[in-house]
């Protein structure tokens, strides 16, 4: 019977049956997105291609286009994640130490640990990533963040003229220019093999320079 013959075959034992394909492989998006900092840390903006980012990242170019958008677009939100994670020490010095003098202080002796740390790529992202940059947008995001950090520094250099710590003719712009010259400074160095003793001597001799009341 045709019957009989189609439930055997149906049932016919040593038969594998193929399984259903299953979901697309999912990954950690916060793990890519860490792996994604480190690439452009290390490489710059222009240097690191999409297929170095699926690389690294371990995932497709479709998966980084949906989970991020397109490469601009992660590096919008790794230089973001890169403040949280690894840059903050500057504003919590800022924020949290009684004087602009004690802060700046504080935030070149911890540039110089962070940027040797022998577990990261070396000196700043905000810094490097501009190297050799040919994307407008992206220059000038760049360009824009580091100066607000020295106009914030320049804020406080301000008010405290304004409060007697500092000098009634200090050039309070000039100041945060000079700050922002050093940090910046300090990370190509460590970019060149300078260790963090070395990055040290030279915050130790930048802070020779404060005006003094």
């Amino acid at each position: 019977m045709v019957g009989s013959e189609e439930t055997k075959t149906q049932v016919e034992p040593g038969v594998r049956r193929a399984k259903p394909r299953g979901r697309p492989r999912s990954f950690d998006r916060e793990t890519a997105l860490e792996k994604a900092i480190l690439a452009f840390w290390e490489h710059g903006y222009e240097a690191t291609s999409v297929s170095d980012l699926t690389r690294v990242m371990d995932i497709g170019a479709p998966s980084l286009y949906a989970a991020f958008g397109d490469k601009r677009s992660l590096f919008e939100e790794v230089v973001r994640e890169y403040g949280v994670r690894y840059g903050s020490f500057a504003d919590r010095a800022l924020a949290e130490e009684p004087t602009a003098r004690a802060a700046v202080e504080r935030m070149l002796r911890e540039a110089a640990v962070a940027y040797t740390d022998p577990g990261r790529p070396h000196g700043c992202l905000v810094i490097h990533a501009a190297t050799n940059c040919s994307t407008p947008e992206v220059e000038e995001s760049l360009r824009e963040r580091r100066n607000a950090n020295i106009a914030v520094l320049e804020g406080r250099i301000s008010a405290d003229i304004a409060a007697g710590e500092l000098p009634a003719g200090t050039d309070a712009a000039a100041l945060a220019r000079c700050v922002g010259a050093v940090i910046q400074g300090m990370s190509q160095q460590a970019r060149d093999g300078a260790s963090r003793q070395d990055l040290e001597a030279v915050a130790e001799i930048a802070l020779t320079i404060w005006p003094r009341t």
